[in-house]
């Protein structure tokens, strides 16, 4: 998918552009920890969408950043958390999965507190499964308490192996450059992976309907985010400067669906009228947005519509 703005990073000024690096950056961690922030960022444009919610991210998605002495595949994967029904499951299986092959990993962490169980888990996993070498990235570093700075420090520098590491604040772009470069080192030489003009492979119809689920997750209450879904059911080019999206909310609980479409109908409306300002800017042209809400109660565990949305 073809950029929807130009966002080349260019290379360091002592960058030796005539060995070219290409290939794949894992970026994992527990949830809520930054991982969709941190590489919409690199990449420059909304390839993965995020929220303050954990779990937002659901599926494995690719960013790819290209500049002119690397192309790195960047790819987010949902936070690593004990599951307790098939899609949490389907979640984390994806996300351990993808770490075959991968030339190096990104560790995410919340830099500002001491190392929780899913951080043990995720270090226990990248420390018995990982070969490629690790980075270490402790986010956050803006609310870390200058007195606590050492022992939080010294408690991920013992919960996991890793080959270098960084402090940063993704939000406000604090080091992300300097852990950039640390990525670009340890990539192999090679030639590109993809073209320069694709910042990710993920087809726009899957863009769409995580564009709507996000502001779901913006706009809604604490219950709701996690029992909420988006299948894009029609995709229709009506002309070349109008498309048609066609798209089906699932939510488990009737009350759970009159939150959603809210007093006649103006919840449904704000997120239609902000999910389709996103799309238009990826697409460049007119959208017409049509969302239909429907009740199918403990969806999460259902393997049938589990298929139908892709989290197989």
């Amino acid at each position: 998918m073809p950029r929807p703005k130009n966002n080349e990073t260019p290379a360091p000024a002592d960058a030796d552009t005539s060995k070219f690096r290409a290939g794949l950056c894992a970026i994992v961690g527990r949830p809520n920890v930054g991982k969709s922030t941190l590489l919409n960022l690199y990449v420059g444009a909304k390839v993965t969408i995020v929220s303050d919610k954990p779990q937002t991210t659901r599926r494995v998605v690719r960013g790819i950043l290209t500049r002119p002495d690397a192309q790195i595949v960047f790819v987010d994967t949902p936070g690593i958390h004990r599951p307790i029904h098939p899609l949490g499951k389907f979640m984390v299986r994806s996300a351990v999965d993808v770490l075959d092959g991968i030339d190096v990993v990104v560790f995410v962490a919340d830099g500002s507190k001491m190392p929780t169980r899913e951080d043990e888990d995720v270090a226990e996993m990248l420390n018995t499964r990982v070969q490629a070498p690790v980075l270490l990235a402790l986010n956050k570093m803006d609310l870390l308490k200058r007195d606590a700075i050492g022992e939080i420090t010294q408690a991920f520098f013992d919960l996991v192996k890793h080959a270098d590491w960084m402090r940063l604040t993704a939000t406000k772009r604090e080091n992300a450059d300097k852990l950039l470069e640390l990525i670009v080192a340890r990539l192999p030489e090679g030639p590109a992976l993809y073209p320069e003009d694709e910042i990710t492979d993920m087809p726009m119809q899957f863009l769409a309907g995580e564009l709507v689920r996000e502001q779901l997750l913006i706009n809604t209450r604490q219950e709701i985010p996690h029992s909420i879904a988006v299948q894009v059911d029609e995709w229709e080019e009506r002309s070349e400067n109008l498309t048609y999206i066609s798209a089906t909310i699932w939510v488990e609980k009737d009350s759970q669906k009159a939150i959603v479409i809210g007093e006649r109908g103006s919840m449904l409306k704000k997120v239609g009228a902000a999910a389709r300002k996103e799309i238009e800017a990826w697409l460049g042209h007119q959208v017409y947005l049509e969302l239909t809400v429907k009740v199918r109660p403990q969806w999460r565990r259902d393997d049938r519509l589990l298929r139908e949305l892709g989290y197989e």
